[in-house]
């Protein structure tokens, strides 16, 4: 039963390690140039079809054509120096090495040539974009979370006394949401210790009240692998003082 429980453990936090790395993959709005276009939460280049110029996101480089071969700098050269990146049109592409294709790209885009109708990150109002230490509310920002947060040691949003991944509020150590003495990954209030949503002083996957140590759904001094009450040790679901293996 221990060695189940471990193995579950680990399989849980190892998926929602991936989902987080997930997540900040598919996201780089403090990465951005606050001269780029709002609407895009994650951006690898962009391509300025009026001087026929890429720019790379993650290692802010400018891709250009010079003698003979492709460059990269980390600014414009000089004949580009009249050049307003707030105002020219940025076309997203998230391929690699994209001037490879410019001839492909520069015939596609041609149209968007002299076009001002995009908003740059640095006029946007929308929080979200606030995480880039280049906005004009950055620091405003920063400062709003440090008084929404409190007295928190806390991966997540919470207020109070918390030591948690997660949103919670209380003296709070878990993996989840949840108010109160909380270890845990899920939800739930109370005293818990628990994988799953819950109530009380619980150790146990799954859902329930009580002093728990289940993997399942149950209420009362529980150890089990799925649904029960009681007195339980069961794999299955069952009733009582008992030890059950799927036992309806």
């Amino acid at each position: 039963m221990r060695y189940l429980f471990v193995i579950i453990v680990a399989l849980f936090l190892s998926s929602a390690l991936n989902a987080q790395i997930n997540v900040n993959l598919n996201m780089n709005l403090d990465s951005q140039p606050v001269w780029g276009p709002t609407g895009y939460d994650y951006v690898e280049y962009y391509y300025l079809p009026d001087i026929d110029v890429y720019y790379y996101v993650p290692q802010h480089r400018f891709y250009y054509y010079e003698g003979g071969r492709w460059i990269y700098r980390s600014s414009l050269p000089s004949r580009f120096g009249n050049f307003d990146l707030y105002n020219s049109h940025k076309v997203v592409i998230n391929e690699q090495q994209p001037w490879l294709r410019d001839q492909t790209y520069r015939q596609k885009y041609a149209s968007f040539k002299g076009r001002h109708d995009q908003q740059p990150i640095r006029d946007s109002k929308e929080s979200k974009y606030f995480v880039n230490k280049n906005h004009p509310q950055h620091n405003t920002w920063v400062q709003q979370q440090k008084q929404n947060q409190g007295n928190v040691k806390n991966i997540g949003n919470g207020n109070s006394n918390v030591k948690r991944i997660g949103n919670g509020n209380g003296n709070v150590k878990r993996i989840g949401n949840g108010n109160g003495n909380v270890k845990r990954i899920g939800n739930g209030n109370g005293n818990v210790k628990r994988i799953g949503n819950g109530n009380g002083n619980v150790k146990r996957i799954g859902n329930g009240n009580g002093n728990v140590k289940s993997i399942g759904n149950g209420k009362g001094n529980v150890k089990s692998i799925s649904n029960g009450r009681g007195n339980v040790k069961s794999i299955g679901n069952g009733k009582g003082n008992g030890n059950e293996k799927d036992k309806k």
